[in-house]
């Protein structure tokens, strides 16, 4: 039996390894690794140009935005705040268009913490550019408990309280066109959107990639074998 095929967006940076140092396309082992333990085969997209994304996302069954730099507030019309870290402009717009493609495909898409804060924005949503308790420290993951709204699609794959690993300092803020929050932290912050009805979208704020709990991906994996084309019969010789 095939298994879905899931896109994950990538970083745009300098590596190291070897003798080199040069610009690479990069991605934390963590995603790769959830995406087959939850039962798919995972495929990097490197930013590529936007007017090719609807192509990419075509050639996909589901599409995983990661996590990474701070989304340039110019992208939902806010002057940058002195904590919002600098732009990723070129990862920003392929991204967008990312999600663009798998909003208008109806391909299953889950972002996960920058990539929860850009389904927002590419939806006409806005940031927090800044708020504390969300980290360890920096470079360290923190920890807390988020809570479920019942009825909900994340309350349906996860229908307790539960921790989660967390790295932010920015949220949603102004919820993008018919986007509802499906969970929330202690304090308020909204740390799960998601789009009702038939079409598969959710924005989780922590990094499931980080941790053990596989529900939220098998879900986005379950979803996008839904999608998968029927088995070609074999044809016969005449």
């Amino acid at each position: 039996m095939s298994k879905p095929l899931i896109g994950i967006s990538t970083y745009l940076d300098s590596a190291k390894w070897g003798v080199w140092e040069m610009p690479a396309a990069l991605l934390p082992a963590g995603y790769p690794r959830l995406v087959r333990a939850a039962g798919g085969l995972a495929a990097m997209l490197p930013p590529d140009s936007p007017s090719s994304a609807a192509d990419v996302v075509a050639r996909v069954d589901g599409l995983v935005v990661a996590g990474g730099a701070d989304v340039e507030p110019v992208r939902y019309g806010a002057e940058r705040h002195p904590r919002t870290g600098p732009p990723a402009r070129e990862r920003d717009a392929w991204e967008l268009a990312l999600i663009e493609a798998a909003l208008a495909s109806g391909t299953p898409l889950l972002g996960i913490c920058r990539g929860m804060q850009l389904l927002n924005v590419a939806l006409g949503g806005t940031l927090v550019q800044h708020l504390d308790g969300h980290t360890g420290g920096v470079g360290v993951l923190g920890e807390h408990t988020v809570k479920p709204v019942p009825g909900t699609r994340y309350a349906s794959i996860v229908p307790e309280e539960d921790g989660v690993p967390t790295y932010h300092h920015q949220a949603a803020d102004r919820l993008g066109e018919g986007l509802v929050v499906s969970a929330y932290a202690a304090d308020g912050t909204p740390e799960a959107v998601e789009l009702p009805g038939a079409h598969w979208v959710l924005g989780v704020q922590w990094h499931p990639e980080m941790g053990e709990d596989l529900r939220v991906m098998e879900a986005l994996v379950a979803a996008a074998a839904v999608r998968l084309p029927a088995p070609r019969e074999p044809q016969l010789q005449t």
